[in-house]
């Protein structure tokens, strides 16, 4: 029985070439499509599933509470994770981590034999000695038990290792490391993980770590050692590993009891509150919408509508299989008549189609699973995804994949297959149901189900428009500051430190630049330093968190960050260096002053040391994004920083190509600092990448959005064929009596254009809900207008109208007399 079915399905492959192709690759596009998403579904929720014990595994993290304003963050401080375990004996360990918050760039070098290898790398952090036994990472040198357990250890990533050292092994190695935020020092490589395609190594985490420094040895340590409050210095990430049967929920309930024995009294002399809550260490990337953790966080609202563009291309092909199924009725009414006459039960016919549905599908799936190959790569770059999988999941994903395949022919299938094996012999023998495509039923359910897939094609093309509005608008948006022609290049080391002031002279002389300035931070990176700041005659109750960044004479002006009262720092005044503060328009509003101008001269009182600090108001500048979009604008603070520490330095080009400038930025770099890599980036580049989660989403709607209309556009030129071959006769007969080529196009194409705008009309208000609940997780954002849904619908009827041209015209320009005598 199999083998009749099978035969009788590849005869009719063979007898239908064209509807069977078109059925073949749309399903192939639908299911290609929902693999690629799937794939990435699959490594986001895969995100920490892979720790041993991760069920007993949890972060801590802290609500923030002033003056009735919240803040939610993982951040915590140092001696929180020693206090809660000695508290509550459920907590069987702890332990902390910190990325280097000061270094987007960490310097690193290995002084082999012969040669030296420095070059700066990211993604560091310093560990607790236990941090190996919470998280899992596949060491191919050294323990992870012991790895970070002596002073001045380090735990390196394989790339890293080999960058270092080459081949050769990088156990007990020596790395000098000079950061920022941990100082300088020589370290002992203690360890080396892989970083390849392995059960552990292939499966993310939300500490991205490259390496990994112990706390003891280090600059941080000194600062560590000297800190014994649990309210302030909340930089980092604590973790807890549960003893075995412990309910967390209990224990967080413990925790508003733990902050009233331990930081109450601390918290009432700094007028602010705040809770402590956990977080299971699996649910950190997609379960949380913290303002600030190890890693930015996923988002489950991209995965929802990945998933249902995935399952939209998917049903756009069952469609499209059901719609020239059904429309083929004709051609196989005889078929089905003859057979049931001849003996065949209704239960076999079922069979037999559904057989057929089933081969198409599995031509598919084979299609689909070669094109998946061919465009991982690309889908990988832009999507911005390492797809690694170990063999056992290939095998589990390629068995889901084949049995979604089989659903989809089912699916796809059933309708078609109950809908022919139900003709009655006699009436399609004598030429009635089953002629010219179908039983009115069959055409009005292929109606609905033209304007189902369009409904979802034009809501993509919506969708599509909405995300590339808001992308442009975070691109050109002004920031209140100067980004381009902005080179930013990283101090590292101390003598990169200690030249900066050199670097500079040199630089001012060169003709491409036309300022430079330095800070400890600039806009669109994470600024870890802030304070309690109030205003003049203000209770300390009042006080208002306040962003600040360390600055020289020259930052503000290289910037171009706008005074709109008193004045920048200058060094012609000695009390800039000591006691002057800079604020934004919002900080002189929340210090309670009713004006900037009003503001001038007055003072900011911070918590700074045990008796505070009185700075005195020297300029307020207009507001300007040191955060990304997706925040609003807070009150910030700039002080002069006259140590020189400075961390980044910046260089105002003028205009024009900025190659040779570069070519002159190198070359006094490297008089000053011949024994390190000069890097930079380009501002403007550097605070887009805040985007990027956005940026691939957009770039993988609008992908994904192109195949859901070719497949929809695939469906519609098989009706619109099979609709001209079934009218040929019709077609003929007005043409003898004088109906024009324009005539028969507009004949041929007004019922399908007229489902096309029904779609339109259902697709704009559905997918203007999504796009402006998308757009609600913007701080600043464009709104959807009227003409976003007149262009979706435009292009829709265009796409639609193309679509069906060419069989129409075909049929238009026919000679009547030769499709007259073929019938």
């Amino acid at each position: 029985m199999f083998s009749t079915h099978l035969k009788i399905s590849l005869r009719t492959l063979a007898k239908n070439k064209v509807f069977s192709a078109i059925n073949i690759i749309g399903l192939a596009a639908g299911l290609s499509c929902c693999m690629l998403i799937c794939l990435y579904i699959y490594d986001e929720l895969s995100y920490d599933t892979h720790h041993p014990d991760v069920a007993q595994l949890y972060q801590v993290g802290t609500v923030f509470v002033q003056r009735g304003d919240e803040t939610k963050t993982a951040a915590t401080p140092y001696r929180l994770a020693d206090a809660l375990q000695q508290e509550y004996p459920e907590i069987a360990s702890t332990t902390r981590i910190i990325n280097l918050f000061g270094d987007d760039k960490t310097l690193l070098r290995a002084n082999l034999p012969g040669k030296t290898a420095v070059f700066y790398e990211q993604k560091g952090y310093l560990a607790d000695p236990t941090f190996f036994s919470f998280f899992r990472y596949d060491f191919v040198e050294g323990n992870g038990q012991q790895a970070l357990t002596n002073p001045n250890s380090v735990v390196l990533s394989e790339t890293i290792a080999r960058k270092l050292f080459g081949g050769k092994p990088a156990l007990n190695q020596t790395v000098h490391v000079e950061s920022n935020t941990n100082g300088i020092g020589e370290y002992t490589v203690t360890g080396v993980f892989r970083t390849g395609n392995t059960e552990a190594s292939g499966r993310p985490s939300h500490i991205d770590g490259q390496f990994f420094l112990s706390y003891a040895g280090g600059g941080l340590s000194q600062y560590i050692n000297g800190t014994t409050g649990l309210v302030g210095n909340n930089m980092f990430f604590t973790y807890l590993k549960l003893k075995p049967g412990t309910d967390a929920r209990k224990l967080e309930a413990k925790l508003p009891a733990f902050v009233e024995k331990y930081m109450r009294k601390e918290l009432a002399a700094a007028g602010r509150d705040k809770r402590q809550f956990l977080t299971a260490v699996r649910d950190i990337h997609l379960h949380t919408d913290l303002t600030h953790n190890v890693t930015p966080n996923g988002s489950l609202t991209y995965l929802y509508i990945l998933g249902s563009i995935a399952l939209f291309t998917l049903l756009i092909a069952c469609i499209n299989f059901m719609n020239l199924s059904t429309a083929q009725s004709g051609k196989r009414a005889a078929e089905v008549g003859v057979r049931k006459v001849l003996g065949a039960e209704h239960t076999a016919l079922v069979r037999q189609f559904l057989s057929e549905a089933l081969l198409f599908s599995g031509l598919a799936f084979v299609l689909a699973v070669g094109l998946v190959v061919v465009l991982a790569p690309v889908f990988e770059q832009v999507s911005g995804k390492t797809l690694s999988f170990s063999w056992g999941q290939r095998l589990g994903l390629l068995g889901t994949f084949f049995g979604v395949s089989v659903l989809t022919g089912l699916v796809a299938g059933s309708y078609p297959a109950f809908y022919l094996s139900s003709f009655r012999p006699i009436a399609v023998l004598k030429g009635g149901p089953g002629q010219r495509g179908g039983s009115l039923a069959a055409v009005s359910l292929r109606k609905g189900l033209v304007v189902f897939q369009f409904t979802l094609s034009v809501a993509l093309m919506i969708a599509s428009v909405v995300i590339g509005q808001q992308m442009r608008y975070l691109r050109s948006a002004d920031l209140g500051f100067a980004s381009a022609q902005q080179v930013v290049i990283p101090l590292r080391s101390a003598q990169a430190k200690a030249s900066f002031l050199a670097l500079k002279q040199a630089l001012l002389g060169s003709a491409q630049v036309r300022s430079v300035g330095a800070s400890a931070y600039y806009p669109g990176i994470f600024n870890p330093e802030d304070a309690s700041v109030y205003g003049e005659g203000q209770a300390k109750t009042t006080a208002k968190i306040m962003k600040i960044n360390r600055v020289d004479a020259d930052f503000l002006q290289t910037m171009a960050i706008k005074p709109v009262a008193g004045r920048l720092f200058s060094m012609a005044f000695i009390s800039d260096t000591t006691n002057g503060i800079i604020i934004n328009e919002q900080a002189a509003k929340a210090l309670g002053y009713p004006s900037a101008q009003a503001a001038i001269g007055r003072q900011a009182l911070t918590d700074w040391g045990p008796n505070g600090a009185r700075l005195t108001i020297v300029g307020v500048v207009k507001n300007f994004h040191f955060e990304d979009l997706h925040l609003p604008i807070t009150p910030f603070a700039f002080l002069f920083n006259p140590k020189g520490n400075y961390n980044y330095a910046v260089v105002n080009l003028k205009a024009g190509e900025p190659t040779s400038a570069l070519e002159a930025l190198t070359a006094a770099w490297a008089k000053l600092n011949p024994a390190e890599p000069f890097e930079y980036g380009f501002l403007d580049t550097e605070f887009q990448k805040n985007y990027e989660a956005e940026n691939r989403l957009s770039t993988l709607i609008g992908y994904f959005t192109f195949i859901a209309i070719l497949i929809s556009c695939l469906g519609l030129f098989g009706l619109a064929s099979f609709n001209v071959e079934q009218r040929v006769k019709e077609i003929g007969i007005r043409k003898v009596l004088g109906a024009t080529a324009g005539n028969v196009v507009l004949l041929l194409s007004k019922d399908f254009l007229k489902l096309v705008l029904v779609a339109v009309v259902l697709a704009s208000p559905l997918a203007g809900y999504v796009m402006n609940r998308w757009l609600s997780d913007f701080a600043y954002r464009v709104t959807v207008e009227w003409w976003v849904f007149a262009l979706a619908g435009i292009l829709a009827v265009g796409i639609a109208l193309l679509t069906i041209s060419f069989q129409s015209l075909k049929a238009a320009l026919m000679n009547p007399v030769k499709s007259l005598r073929s019938e």
